[in-house]
């Protein structure tokens, strides 16, 4: 019997599935077994192939421990592959080591190496695995007189010397070690190549009782898995009647807190909607999201209801989404139709700090048997090939680099670097590692572990051990529970507010916010740094070009920034049609039917629905899949191609021009794995408003709740920058006023200790502990005795200005603390009747130039807070014009002086590199920058700071940026202390 290891056995084998199953074809064999190290990732992949080749499918799964082959278990059944999987998985699941033996499993055939038992000591259903090289020896084995126990395996790890050879730099990357340092132990043997059918047989022909035994064992194996039918939990009452009367009342109820009870257009939508989910048996999945969501809320948990789900208006009903689809009117095709053999999927967003105790929730309430976190499989691509290469060819990190971002510079000249660039091309996504998808999770009808072994990685819930991809191909739908800061931001502001204006904010009153006049002013003018989804450089650009102020023109502004769209030239072209909407021409009668409320430019994933739909004449069932493929959701190649095909050939008999067809298709195109539904861009649009509100109306409470949870698209600084230019002052580190986060306190945001550098976190949460629990602290002496913190670490909060309460300055301080820590601590760090005081020094007076706490605070918290970084600069400068003025001198060449917020690297259709920046001016106000490659060759960003920058200003649909033709980093002052 051939037993082949695929690359699934990470970092050890070299072959896919299919190259497995197409060699075992050629080579001969009926059978052939695929057996991974500790994982049955491939399985589902492995046996399609087999079955499209009519070869036998064998499966299971090798067991090692320190490297040492312990055993191999067979299925012999389907509930052999269940009962391997959850052998592994108690394993992998609870840390524990594989057992020596793996115990009685009824439906596995147990194989041992064959110096790794006694032929006495098999049980029923145990053989030993005899390999080729290991015939001769059997002459004077023990195991002669046990033939009935022995049977014939030969392991395929790889395909001849190049395979063995990619095997040990993939054994080297996962030891972490120089290739020439891999023990032959770490090693499989080289012989462990393909051998054909007659050579295997060949070995073994002295003892044919041998090869009897193997075809009896590979005859009795039936393992046939199911790789097609519905495998998500079916009923959620226990019943399908049940079921669809529950889902029923339920919506009929959440009409009415949606539309009221007379709404004659919502209850034909909704008495629609149930009539196609129950006839496609979907009644459960939206149950159990409605559970979720019912629990979620109990606990007064906010969500965001997302994904293909939310063009439902069932789901809108049961208060899963809250984005509106008749009001919104979207494509319900989109959601669900008759031809579609899955459900739609939902993405619910939770607050970080609250997603895991729904996870748990989901767990505990639908078992941990029948639930699992879904998987995804990293694989080795682009430069992290080149870098594990490197690293184990043994280059300089200097050659690596050069490597990565020159290999033209080293490929010519560099035996080694060409032979990396060679190897790197076959190792071009091999599975590296497995991980943890974003948010899946699946909810099985039968044990979860009848489909796959499963991992504990350190999130600490079981993970499938294959991906999103398999596990759609065999028949799951996964829920997606996610998190995100946004959100958390949110809650957090709406506490904050409750607690310093005893105020309760209803941010579920987004109707109101969408007329709002202060919000839809701040829309307009782009303020919106700190605001979920619209903060971005790209996306405040784009809110000030279409002047956007109102909800629908946010809905599409956030599906057109997505990079497809923008690539294909057709957010542009969409921004110049808002403005203009009679100055175009559609490209077909059709397109204006089915695309006016988007100017005839594909802006949804819907559009790419209707188009294929009503301008192709392709049925719902294959838009969707043309639609998924756009998602990047789909794997099949063969089947899209199948689809392009079809889309082509109705094109043409429809009598379109073939500029016409090709157009379209290119729009289409454009769309590939970054598209967004309408109804998720709704629901980014709603959290949006939700933000912009509360930063209109609460703008210190919301920066300071934005700070808070961490996360957004721009570093700490900048946030606290925006604070202050709300009019929020911002204080370092106070040890009587901070909490261990940023906290605000009347007008004054306090910094929490959490952004110090180097400060332990037990000791900042300490600081605050032992002051709420005994009172402020009175002085130095007092704080040192009532923390348990270091020398170290109370340097660190004297540097950053954190005992200033006690009126010393920081070199008094530190003079004081280094006696304190001079002599013997007190035994415990709990608030003394007996505190003896430090000898008192008097001290001559000590120079404190403001300048050092800049550098201190740059240093510790990562930008100066007593100080700007223009405060900071040798030179008196702050440029010719500022960034309001920019409107002002488009068309003309200005100077302007700016810090750095963020860079974005862009390559032209030429391949050079590029650059889009944003700086802030001396007021504090934004700027965007534009960085072509012939002036970013001789002016490059050189780190963060201060520029000096020379251009043309120009404008694009009112949206003004300087065009940079020269810059300079300005250098700052030196440390005071550097001289010293």
């Amino acid at each position: 019997m051939m037993a082949a290891h695929s690359y699934y056995s990470l970092r050890y084998g070299t072959l896919s599935p299919q190259r497995i199953v197409d060699t075992a074809v050629l080579l001969g064999y009926k059978a052939i077994a695929l057996t991974d190290i500790h994982n049955t990732s491939a399985v589902p992949d492995f046996v399609a192939c087999c079955r499209k080749s009519g070869i036998k499918a064998l499966a299971g799964m090798e067991f090692r421990a320190d490297g040492r082959w312990l055993y191999t278990l067979l299925a012999a059944s389907n509930a052999g592959m269940h009962e391997i999987n959850a052998f592994a998985s108690a394993c992998h699941l609870s840390h524990t080591p594989y057992p020596p033996r793996p115990g009685t499993l009824s439906h596995v055939f147990t194989l041992y190496p064959l110096r790794g038992i006694s032929p006495e000591n098999l049980q029923e259903n145990e053989y030993i695995a005899l390999q080729p090289h290991e015939v001769q020896s059997l002459f004077s084995s023990p195991f002669r007189s046990r033939s009935s126990r022995l049977i014939l395996w030969h392991t395929v790890t790889f395909d001849g010397k190049e395979g063995f050879e990619l095997h040990k730099i993939l054994r080297a990357i996962d030891l972490n070690t120089l290739i020439s340092k891999v023990r032959p132990f770490d090693l499989a043997d080289p012989s462990q190549v393909f051998l054909s059918s007659d050579d295997l047989l060949n070995t073994c022909s002295a003892f044919p009782s041998v090869i009897r035994n193997t075809e009896r064992l590979i005859e009795r194996c039936t393992f046939d898995p199911d790789l097609a039918s519905p495998k998500n939990k079916k009923t959620f009452t226990g019943n399908a009647y049940d079921d669809k009367v529950l889902l029923e009342k339920l919506a009929l109820d959440g009409m009415r807190y949606r539309y009221g009870a007379h709404d004659s257009t919502a209850l034909r939508r909704v008495q629609h909607e149930l009539e196609i989910i129950d006839k496609l048996r979907f009644s459960s999945y939206f149950l159990i999201t409605w559970d979720i969501i019912r629990y979620s809320l109990s606990r007064g948990f906010y969500h965001v209801g997302r994904g293909s789900g939310a063009n439902s208006v069932v789901a809108y009903c049961l208060r899963i989404t809250d984005v509106d689809p008749i009001g919104l009117n979207l494509y319900f095709e989109r959601f669900i139709n008759p031809k579609r053999t899955s459900p739609p999927d939902f993405d619910i967003d939770y607050s970080w700090k609250e997603r895991d105790e729904v996870i748990d929730y989901i767990f505990k309430r639908y078992g941990h048997a029948h639930t699992a976190l879904l998987g995804a499989m990293s694989t080795f691509k682009g430069r992290s090939i080149i870098r594990e290469l490197g690293k184990v060819y043994g280059l300089p990190k200097s050659d690596i680099d050069r490597l990565v971002h020159q290999p033209e510079s080293l490929l010519a000249k560099d035996s080694v670097a060409a032979h990396i660039e060679r190897v790197g091309a076959r190792m071009k996504n091999f599975p590296n590692l497995r991980s943890i998808h974003a948010g899946g999770i699946l909810i099985s009808e039968v044990p979860i572990t009848c489909y796959t072994a499963l991992d504990m990685p350190p999130k600490g819930f079981p993970t499938t051990q294959w991906d999103m991809y398999v596990a759609e191909t065999i028949g799951f739908e996964k829920l997606d529970i996610l998190s995100q800061r946004g959100i958390g931001h949110i809650q957090e502001c709406v506490a904050i507010i409750r607690e310093t204006h005893g105020l309760s904010v209803d941010v579920h009153r987004v109707d109101e916010f969408k007329v709002d006049p202060l919000v839809k002013q701040k829309l307009k003018e782009a303020q919106t740094i700190g605001c979920f989804y619209i903060e971005s450089p790209a996306m405040r650009q784009l809110l000030t070009k279409l002047k956007c102020d109102d909800y629908l023109t946010l809905v599409a502004a956030s599906s057109i920034i997505r990079p497809g769209v923008a690539r294909s030239g057709m957010m542009r072209e969409y921004i110049s049609r808002f403005h203009n909407p009679g100055g175009f021409q559609y490209l077909h009668p059709i397109m204006e039917e089915q695309l006016k409320e988007t100017y005839g430019v594909m802006v949804y994933q819907e559009d790419v629905l209707k188009v294929c739909h009503h301008f192709a004449g392709l049925d719902l069932a294959d838009a969707d899949v043309l639609r998924r493929a756009m998602s990047g959701k789909f794997r099949s190649r063969a089947e899209f191609q199948r689809i392009v095909d079809k889309f082509f050939l109705h094109c043409n008999a429809r009598g379109y021009p073939d500029t016409v067809t090709q157009e379209v298709w290119r729009q289409i195109e454009s769309f590939a794995g970054y598209s967004f539904s309408k109804a998720h861009s709704a629901s980014y649009a709603v959290e949006s408003f939700q933000s912009l509100y509360l930063k209109s109306y609460y703008p210190k409470e919301f920066m300071t709740a934005v700070i808070n949870n961490f996360g957004g698209y721009y570093h700490s600084w900048v946030y606290f920058n925006e604070a202050r230019r709300l009019g929020a002052h911002i204080a370092v580190p106070c040890v009587n006023r901070s909490y261990y986060k940023t906290r605000l306190l009347e007008e004054t945001i306090y910094m929490g200790f959490i952004h110090i550098q180097g400060l332990e976190e037990r000791v900042g949460k300490g600081i605050v502990a032992n002051r709420e629990l005994y009172g402020p602290y009175a002085g130095l002496q007092d704080f040192l005795g009532r923390v348990a913190a270091g020398v170290e670490q109370v340097v660190l909060l004297v540097r950053v200005g954190a005992l200033r309460f006690t009126g010393m300055q920081k070199a008094a301080l530190l003079w004081n603390v280094h006696l304190y820590f001079g002599r013997a601590r007190p035994l415990s760090h709990l608030r003394s009747l007996f505190n003896m005081p430090v000898k008192a020094y008097t001290l001559p007076v000590l120079e404190q130039d403001a300048l050092e706490d800049a550098y201190d605070e740059t240093e510790l918290l990562g930008f100066p807070v007593s100080l700007s970084w223009f405060d900071m600069l040798q030179t008196g400068y702050r440029g010719a014009v500022m960034s309001h003025n920019l409107p002002d001198f488009v068309g003309k060449k200005v100077r302007m002086a700016g810090q750095l917020v963020t860079l974005k690297y862009v390559k032209t259709v030429k391949g050079e590199l590029m650059n889009f920046g944003c700086f802030l001016d001396y007021h504090g106000r934004f700027f965007d920058t534009i960085h072509f490659p012939d002036r970013l060759k001789y002016y490059p960003f050189r780190g963060k700071g201060v520029y000096l920058l020379l251009g043309t200003v120009v404008t694009e649909f009112g949206s003004p940026g300087l065009e940079v033709e020269k810059m300079a980093l300005l250098p700052l002052k030196p440390d005071p202390r550097a001289a010293d």
